[in-house]
């Protein structure tokens, strides 16, 4: 089947505009944890058809490698989908980002490649096209692969520095801008060759002095560059859904990254040159003096549960590390169930990217209706009998409302410790990723529960029960 003929373009032109009003639709719908689902099918559906009229379209010479690959593809991808947990999405995202940026540098590789092959001279525009696929692309690959070794734990989360590392880094920026000036002038195969390199190597040096605590920002503004190397591929095979689709992905990725630098309360310079974010060791986390806390038993701190008229529960990224979101809603629920009221208050950078735990919650079957956002719920805290704090650290620091010294000094928080009660599920004292004490832990409204998150929530159910 060949759609080459007089009303070729019309139809594609018009499945194309279903295509991009479904990927509209689902990224509406994409806004809400309860529509989430629905808006992923729609935009999935979008790209299902967009691929199979594109094949059709164009005079594909062999389908045989192309099913191979698709069946690959989808039985790697299922594989992946059932298999990664939630904690370890951050880096699933991760690497398709590197994925989605490698394939874009390979299309403008090939249409390079093709095109010189053909004639000495490529028109400029196609040629700047192609050399802004590359940079864009191999800078998402190169960095995307960084920030996936950096979250699984291959290489050390910590900000990576050398002496005059951003003097190199820009000798060599400068030095790619050169290139692809040249490029498109004159096309010359081995000297895109060391354009790719180079371009590989400034991925890496971007990426490498960011710390753990920024990698969340990392991903996001990777994911808007995979959609910016998406479009620039679009505008080398002049398709037009592929330029629809990367730019929504790239002008998405950039409104993500903006809401996690605002809550976050740091720039995107701050970001990708601040070398804030290593993970540091208790030891290093500085002086705590003669300061002490309030450690509670599951006993203790269950009578307080059962008497409480209201509870805030505050989920953090050790409660993705203990898997413990079930046992969170069980006690939720058992407290509930005397006439408690519950919610539950989500911070924006909660956990290792945006949303994490809106889903790690719903895999519980948390009611979407509970879950409220920090300006949703902020200013509820301080008519809130009981507040449990789960995994969570830098989110709830009052440092960050009080102390200008700080370096989270300015980050919008949960109001945590405005609570009457505050119970605290940790394994220890060690600080988050801002490698500071958290003053929540030292107030007289706090109570400390030490232990795995996922044992000590099942400790307070089996209390909590038995009064």
């Amino acid at each position: 089947m060949n759609l080459n003929d007089i009303d070729s373009g019309i139809v594609v032109g018009a499945v194309y505009l279903l295509c991009a009003t479904l990927f509209f639709l689902g990224l509406k719908r994409l806004g809400s944890p309860a529509t989430a689902r629905t808006g992923n099918l729609l935009a999935s559906l979008g790209m299902f058809i967009a691929v199979v009229v594109t094949l059709f379209d164009q005079q594909i010479l062999s389908y045989r490698m192309i099913v191979v690959g698709v069946l690959i593809g989808s039985v790697v991808g299922a594989l992946m989908a059932r298999s990664i947990s939630m904690n370890d999405m951050p880096q699933l995202v991760a690497a398709f980002n590197g994925l989605g940026g490698g394939a874009s540098a390979l299309v403008a590789a090939s249409e390079f490649v093709r095109l010189s092959s053909e004639s000495a001279e490529i028109p400029s525009d196609v040629s700047t096209t192609i050399v802004l696929g590359m940079l864009i692309g191999l800078v998402t690959a190169s960095g995307s692969a960084v920030a996936f070794a950096k979250l699984q734990g291959i290489m050390s989360s910590r900000p990576v520095t050398f002496p005059l590392q951003k003097s190199y880094t820009l000798g060599i920026f400068v030095g790619i801008v050169g290139l692809m000036i040249y490029l498109v002038i004159n096309p010359d195969l081995p000297l895109f060759a060391v354009l790719g390199v180079a371009c590989l190597l400034l991925g890496i040096l971007l990426v490498i002095p960011i710390g753990g605590a920024d990698m969340p920002v990392v991903i996001s503004l990777l994911n808007s560059y995979s959609g910016l190397a998406a479009a620039s591929a679009g505008f080398v095979l002049n398709n037009v859904i592929l330029i629809i689709a990367g730019a929504l992905v790239g002008s998405a990725g950039l409104v993500l990254t903006r809401i996690m630098t605002r809550a976050m309360n740091r720039s995107l310079v701050d970001v990708m040159f601040g070398a804030f974010g290593a993970s540091v060791s208790q030891g290093e986390a500085g002086p705590r003096g003669s300061r002490a806390v309030r450690n509670v038993t599951p006993e203790d701190a269950a009578i307080v549960l059962a008497y409480a008229n209201s509870a805030i529960f505050v989920p953090g990224y050790g409660l993705a590390v203990a898997q413990a979101q079930h046992q969170m809603k069980e006690l939720g629920d058992l407290m509930e169930s005397r006439g408690t009221e519950v919610r539950y208050a989500i911070h924006p950078v909660a956990g290792r990217m945006p949303g994490h735990m809106n889903v790690l919650l719903a895999e519980a079957d948390v009611p979407y209706e509970k879950l409220f956002d920090l300006d949703q719920i902020n200013n509820e805290f301080d008519e809130t009998d009981v507040v449990v704090v789960v995994g969570a650290n830098d989110v709830v620091n009052p440092a960050a409302r009080d102390q200008t010294d700080s370096p989270i000094y300015g980050m919008p928080i949960l109001n945590a410790d405005l609570a009457d009660h505050v119970l605290v599920l940790k394994r220890s004292l060690s600080p988050g990723f801002a490698g500071i004490d958290n003053e929540l832990f030292y107030l007289d409204n706090t109570m400390m529960l030490f232990g795995d998150g996922r044992d000590s929530l099942v400790k307070l159910i089996d209390e909590l029960e038995d009064l």
